[in-house]
């Protein structure tokens, strides 16, 4: 007897079974919608934009991954029955040498997301997380979501975070400081030292949680990055990410710097086990390729100089940016998303209540070209 079977097939009885089930309770059921996702050629084709999509919306770096990476991920994956253990060891060691930080002062994780809200979760039971009211607060949400409570400080008239604004909100039943520097969706970046006065004036027994994800596309990231007060505070955490210079974004892979102690805290809350072995050859590889780097912000800051030439171009402005992406002023973001999804451009809809300003993420030369074309057709005098 043939035990083959095919995808068709198996399909088929689940179904089936499903049925007989449902008969035998007298349940009904609608019937199932068509699939909105044409079938792909091959299973590549599941990744990335779909074809013809100037993919401008997501802050993703199409730059990426490097060839050094993809080599070592290609490797990697021949392992993938095995746990990866190892290589969050190793690249544990490389991050923490790059830092001048002992292993212990480092956490990676699948992504920065992950580790951002199990900060969120972890420090909220000591009390409120105080932020600003925009910035990426999906991680912030997340823990709200759970019972964490939120303190929105409002922006400065310059669109900048308001660190004046956010000390005198500071109130006893703060737990968290929560800052996005360079800031998303404003591209902007706070100045170090100004920064550093901002921490060094919290309480100790407050933690600040700096989100650093576009922090090497800074003008001087080592100015600009708050990893020097690690010396001088325990409760302070640096996020970083592989998913902007290094353009692993689909790889979920980052990392926090901190104290021994935060680190242990934050392992308690950790969601995945051992980390993507794919991503974890990926990032150590990437931890060795200068190259890459340079080449890499090279040309993500061309992409952003050429949206900078189109928003002026079209009489519009923007705010200045320190990172993978643009906001753009404009009479109405989401009618210019309409206006861009005719022509196969994606960005993003506006954020809360400021719908006139318009998020768009640096890309490929030619996607950049569609959508200064839309946005000087849009705004044409």
């Amino acid at each position: 007897m043939s035990h083959a079977f095919t995808r068709r097939a198996l399909i088929g009885s689940a179904t089936a079974g499903t049925a007989l089930g449902l008969a035998a309770t007298g349940a009904s059921r609608p019937a199932l919608a068509a699939s909105p996702v044409p079938p792909p050629s091959t299973v590549g084709d599941l990744f990335g934009p779909p074809s013809g999509l100037a993919q401008l919306s997501r802050n993703e770096n199409p730059f990426g991954p490097s060839p050094k990476a993809l080599q070592a991920l290609t490797q990697a994956s021949g392992h993938g029955a095995y746990y990866a253990d190892r290589g969050v060891a190793y690249l544990t060691d490389m991050i923490a040498e790059r830092f001048g930080l002992a292993p212990d002062h480092v956490i990676v994780s699948s992504g920065s997301t992950e580790v951002l809200c199990c900060a969120s979760m972890a420090l909220a039971k000591q009390g409120a997380i105080l932020c600003p009211d925009l910035f990426w607060d999906t991680t912030v949400t997340y823990a709200e979501k759970k019972g964490a409570k939120l303190k929105r400080v409002p922006l400065a008239p310059d669109m900048g975070i308001d660190l004046a604004a956010m000390k005198a909100a500071i109130t006893p039943d703060i737990g968290l400081i929560h800052i996005c520097n360079p800031n998303n969706p404003t591209a902007m970046s706070l100045d170090g030292d100004t920064l550093r006065a901002f921490i060094r004036g919290v309480d100790p027994a407050i933690t600040v949680l700096v989100d650093e994800a576009y922090m090497e596309l800074t003008a001087r990231p080592e100015y600009t990055s708050m990893v020097d007060l690690l010396a001088e505070r325990e409760n302070l955490i640096i996020c970083r990410t592989f998913s902007k210079i290094y353009g692993m974004a689909g790889l979920r892979l980052g990392y926090a710097l901190t104290s021994p102690a935060m680190v242990e805290k934050l392992r308690g809350y950790l969601m995945s086990f051992g980390g993507n072995s794919a991503g974890l050859a990926a990032g150590i590889a990437s931890c060795q390729d200068e190259a890459f780097l340079s080449y890499s912000k090279a040309r993500i800051l061309e992409a952003r100089e050429a949206i900078m030439d189109a928003v002026g171009t079209a009489g519009l402005t923007a705010l200045p940016s320190d990172a993978s992406f643009v906001y753009v002023q404009v009479p109405d973001a989401d009618a210019l998303k309409v206006e861009m999804a005719k022509a196969q451009v994606a960005i993003r809809p506006a954020y809360g209540t400021w719908t006139q300003y318009s998020r768009v993420s640096t890309g490929r030369m030619e996607d950049v070209a569609r959508y200064a074309d839309v946005l000087r057709r849009t705004y044409k005098a």
